[in-house]
């Protein structure tokens, strides 16, 4: 049986060329083929490095035709490279179908480590990095938007979004609607030389917009949900409510914890108070 091609995912740099790593160098230079999102801007990463590997373009409006092409190549035991314009593939940007396709083809896929634009970011943010959540680019649809914010409001986790430099205002003005104020840190250019880091609030931003240069790529780092301090006697009041209406203590309990976040030991001991 003839042995199969390898898929690999190549991240290139997100502004600064020296962040190409000496094996995504390797891996382009020896592979039959790349898939690039755009074949004029990766061909210059390519003369950069002197890699001469063909290139063809593999882009979110002909990622699905592009398949077939790519699934041919790796049956035929040649190793494909996909890239895209900046970062890593199929993070907010084309790969994803033909990483499955491959998968369900039974051919190896190996993702190499590498750039993306959110790590860096998140990092030199000075928001919380131990936990977070990607949220990439937000719908285009308003109603899909506020939806899928609507679900973000009570993570607590540190917030990752990407957008466009001329929607910026637009998108922080969203954020207000649904989280309120909240701390935020705008990344902009990073990698390049005038990489920079704005932190700040929301509100600071949306009354002082002329304070954030609208070149270049975002990456914008939102706060999580912040738990609300609750004195024991609002909590009591509240224990008292669900008990009014003729609940057990166990359920009036749970309520409350589901109303404000505060542990259950804590709501317990006021319990036995009443």
């Amino acid at each position: 049986m003839k042995k199969k091609g390898i898929l690999y995912i190549v991240p290139t740099p997100i502004g600064n060329l020296a962040d190409m790593t000496f094996r995504a160098i390797e891996v382009l230079k020896n592979v039959a083929l790349i898939g690039a999102e755009d074949t004029r801007t990766s061909a210059k990463l390519l003369r950069h490095y002197q890699i001469q590997t063909p290139m063809f373009s593999y882009h979110k409006f002909n990622e699905r035709s592009r398949v077939g092409k790519v699934l041919d190549k790796l049956k035929n035991g040649e190793d494909v490279a996909i890239i895209s314009d900046a970062g890593t593939p199929s993070i907010s940007d084309p790969a994803s179908i033909i990483i499955k396709a491959a998968i369900k083809n039974d051919i190896k896929v190996e993702t190499l480590p590498g750039a993306t634009a959110f790590i860096p970011a998140l990092v030199s943010s000075g928001l919380g990095s131990e936990r977070f959540y990607f949220a990439g680019f937000l719908p285009e649809k308003k109603s899909e938007k506020d939806n899928l914010l609507k679900e973000l409001i009570n993570i607590k986790d540190t917030l990752i979004f990407y957008e466009a430099p001329h929607r910026l205002i637009k998108f922080l003005s969203g954020l207000k609607e649904v989280f309120g104020n909240r701390k935020v840190v705008i990344a902009r250019e990073l990698s390049k030389l005038y990489e920079t880091y704005y932190r700040t609030t929301i509100d600071e931003v949306l009354t002082n917009s002329d304070m954030i240069i609208l070149k270049g790529e975002f990456v914008i780092i939102v706060e999580g949900a912040q738990e609300k301090e609750y004195s024991n006697a609002g909590l009591l009041e509240m224990l008292q409510a669900e008990l009014d209406k003729d609940k057990s203590r166990k359920d009036a309990i749970k309520k409350v914890m589901e109303k404000t976040g505060v542990s259950k030991n804590r709501i317990y001991d006021l319990a036995l108070k009443l």
